[in-house]
């Protein structure tokens, strides 16, 4: 696997883990989230988008990897990927720009195919 398919996998492990010592909690965010995620007024390739770009402000890997892929799965072009993470580097600035790292990373590895179904 690649570096950013391993931090789906964590994503998934920690879920999972989470779903046995805190079960209530973790059905309310999931809750949670399928409503924040459902289409609204913006469609999922724009809440993704959004989602890639406050990831690369909070400086999360885990959450650039599940964006990003999101992203590309909603049907984002890489450049709009870049482009949203790029709206993070002019709010947050320099380090913001040091995660642009591994939202290409992370893109490339996604691209490539080489994990989950990639585009």
């Amino acid at each position: 696997m690649g570096k950013y398919s391993d931090k789906l996998e964590e994503i998934k492990r920690l879920i999972g883990d989470l779903q046995k010592e805190a079960p209530d909690q973790i059905q309310a965010f999931h809750q949670f989230m399928a409503a924040v995620e459902k289409p609204g007024a913006m469609d999922a390739k724009a809440k993704e988008l959004v989602n890639v770009a406050l990831a690369v402000a909070a400086q999360c890997e885990w959450c650039i990897a599940l964006h990003v892929k999101g992203a590309l799965d909603a049907g984002a072009s890489r450049a709009e990927v870049i482009d949203a993470g790029m709206q993070a580097v002019l709010m947050h600035g320099g380090p913001a720009l040091m995660y642009m790292t591994p939202l290409t990373e992370a893109l490339k590895e996604f691209e490539d195919g080489k994990e989950f179904g990639g585009k």
